[in-house]
């Protein structure tokens, strides 16, 4: 009886060391992160149609506008429409960008809030704009920022209206410029801020009829940033489409 109950002992200690070991061997979720809507963008240009562009900057040098360099169209694009109607200049450029989802970054439409709110402040001081006003609107995607702002370049007044909104993890920013030269009125801010958000209204709708499904990488673990050099804080700065605004209507 000894023995036996010896050997019992033993097969015991033997099972629990046996179940710890395979406890112990089990691997630990893998950590994921919510994938994004959008995984890839709609050509920039056509997000607005011919009908828009004739409305809002009569006579423009190109109807179908500017695409604007980018290093990845899929990720940042920007097109710009200028137009001289006698004294009458206006000027509007549309910019999208794309935020991927990223496990070390946080969702992608969390990236894009964030340079949302980074792109509606940088508009309160554009090219030395003075007298912003910012409101927040509903109707124009998930969210949506408005700033109004007044600004003088070669003795011209402009009025300067910024919509930046987001649907999902894309953030449109959309900038619309008017003057008038020589004996023409400065345009009418209000008329400037409708028609924009008006324009903004339909490159959301473009983007959800056109832009790519959903982000089949966002929900990797990679620890890699799927966005490209932006951070998603903020800082990463539209070289091409932010600054065009100020350039051209300098002209």
């Amino acid at each position: 009886m000894v023995l036996v109950a010896g050997c019992s002992s033993g097969s015991d200690k033997d099972s629990k060391d046996s179940a710890d070991a395979s406890k112990s061997a089990t691997p630990s979720p893998t950590p994921t992160v919510a994938a994004a809507k959008y995984d890839k963008l709609p050509e920039v240009c056509p997000t607005l149609s011919g009908k828009t562009i004739d409305q809002l900057v009569p006579k423009a040098e190109n109807k179908k506008g500017k695409e604007l360099p980018s290093a990845d169209a899929n990720q940042s694009a920007s097109c710009l429409w200028t137009g001289l109607n006698g004294f009458k200049y206006r000027q509007l450029t549309v910019s999208l960008k794309l935020f991927r989802s990223d496990l070390s970054l946080g969702t992608g439409e969390k990236r894009a809030e964030t340079y949302a709110a980074d792109q509606a402040q940088k508009a309160t001081a554009a090219d030395g704009a003075k007298n912003a006003k910012t409101a927040q609107v509903s109707g124009i995607g998930d969210a949506a920022t408005t700033v109004s702002t007044e600004s003088k370049k070669d003795g011209d007044e402009f009025r300067n209206q910024t919509v930046v909104a987001r649907t999902a993890n894309v953030v449109v920013t959309l900038e619309y410029n008017g003057a008038g030269y020589e004996d023409e009125k400065t345009p009418d801010p209000k008329k400037l801020l409708k028609d924009a958000e008006t324009a903004a209204k339909e490159v959301v709708a473009a983007i959800a009829k056109d832009g790519g499904g959903t982000d089949k990488d966002g929900g990797k673990a990679t620890g890699k940033d799927s966005g490209g050099a932006e951070k998603g804080s903020g800082k990463d700065t539209e070289k091409d489409g932010g600054k065009g605004a100020g350039s051209a209507g300098a002209a």
